[in-house]
């Protein structure tokens, strides 16, 4: 009977252990976590930050987690803050392609390679978006209007180097045009850029799909086309490719913390935000946000992070 009960507690113990280290425990939250958005609220990475923050709450596993917008330079002031906090284990920031494209276009001595890597989240379908009202019908039409005035102009949330830009220019090159002579108009977030093309400012737009979700909804946009290579569940829109242009573009998005944490920092934000992706709030999240699980953790997401630093790099010299 000791035996037994002497087992059973060993289980017990165990199963307690197991849920503190997925950080389920709930007097072992995560506690004094600061998560910080380099851009506007309303933007994608504001959206993905706060759907991740309360996820970890609900789930139990971080209490009190402060979100703060730190916009400016398509992200680079934020990266700067980020690089001197050094050694500040309880401080993320989101970012992503845009990010990386912005270290490359702005003058900064900050890059992400200075970061320390943690996970790469999602990955984010752009769309080309045009107002309720507007008279191109389809991508088609589209497409056969920006080729006989290459100076239409072209919206999108991202300033040179971000993932609007690269996929706007991606897809002037696809159609056969000369991506310099594009007119881009960048607007700071999802909220002027909404209201730049409500307001007739663009003729067009190329932009996050999940950021337009509840305007796309409601009938005040429509989506011509995404760049993704498959279709975006709930919103009824063809690949580029199935509208007959060559080209899949995909923005992404994660999280990095100041250079020079040590090594238990590290693998303490590593762990609470591998439990983030493990909860089925999170994997909910992401169907309301309508982008794909890309999940990346650690050393994974470091060597990927290296690459498309690279990447970026040549596309836009190439551009």
């Amino acid at each position: 009977m000791t035996t037994t009960l002497n087992g059973m507690r060993a289980v017990a113990v165990a199963l307690l252990l197991a849920l503190v280290a997925a950080g389920c425990g709930g007097d072992r939250a995560f506690t004094g976590l600061r998560l910080m958005v380099p851009n506007t609220p309303g933007s994608g990475y504001d959206l993905t930050a706060r759907s991740a923050v309360k996820t970890l709450e609900d789930e139990g596993l971080a209490r009190d987690v402060e979100v703060f917008n730190l916009p400016g330079a398509s992200g680079a002031v934020g990266l700067a803050r980020l690089v001197n906090e050094r050694g500040n284990g309880k401080l993320l920031m989101q970012m992503g392609l845009g990010l990386v494209g912005a270290t490359h276009t702005h003058p900064t001595q900050a890059t992400v390679a200075d970061a320390t890597p943690i996970a790469r989240l999602v990955e984010d379908a752009e769309a080309v978006v045009v107002p309720a009202g507007s008279p191109f019908p389809d991508l088609a039409a589209v497409v056969a209007a920006w080729r006989a005035d290459p100076r239409l102009p072209v919206a999108g949330g991202s300033s040179a180097g971000g993932p609007d830009h690269l996929a706007t220019h991606l897809l002037a090159q696809a159609v056969g045009m000369d991506p310099r002579v594009v007119d881009y108009r960048p607007f700071d977030g999802g909220g002027a850029l909404l209201a730049a093309l409500l307001g007739g400012r663009a003729a067009f737009a190329v932009s996050s799909s999940g950021e337009f979700r509840e305007q796309i909804q409601a009938g005040q946009l429509r989506v011509l086309a995404v760049t993704s290579a498959r279709r975006v569940p709930g919103i009824d829109a063809p690949t580029l490719r199935e509208g007959g242009v060559d080209l899949e573009f995909a923005n992404w998005r994660g999280l990095v913390a100041p250079p020079g944490i040590s090594a238990d920092d590290r693998n303490a934000l590593v762990a609470v935000v591998d439990a983030l992706h493990r909860s089925p709030e999170w994997q909910a999240s992401l169907a309301r946000m309508s982008v794909t699980d890309a999940y990346l953790s650690g050393d994974l997401f470091a060597e990927f992070l290296e690459q498309e630093d690279a990447r970026v790099g040549e596309l836009l010299q190439r551009l």
